[in-house]
């Protein structure tokens, strides 16, 4: 099956750094990830790593403009 996810990085030079924090947070998670496919995943669990993803990525941008 081709890859035909729409997502773009707005900055692509990012991809290899989201892609490791990706995993990462997996990790954290327990869900377990891998590269290639992960169709046996649920949404739930995919949710779950995304939802999370973006959580901390609020909380560190909210960190770098309180100057902190």
């Amino acid at each position: 099956m081709t890859n035909r996810s729409s997502n773009k990085a707005a900055v692509p030079e990012a991809k290899g750094a989201l892609d490791k924090f990706k995993y990462e947070v997996a990790s954290e998670l327990g869900v377990p990830l891998t590269d290639g496919y992960n169709g046996d995943l649920t949404s739930r669990q995919n949710g779950s790593v995304g939802g999370y993803m973006v959580k901390k990525m609020i909380e560190e941008q909210e960190r770098q403009m309180a100057g902190k």
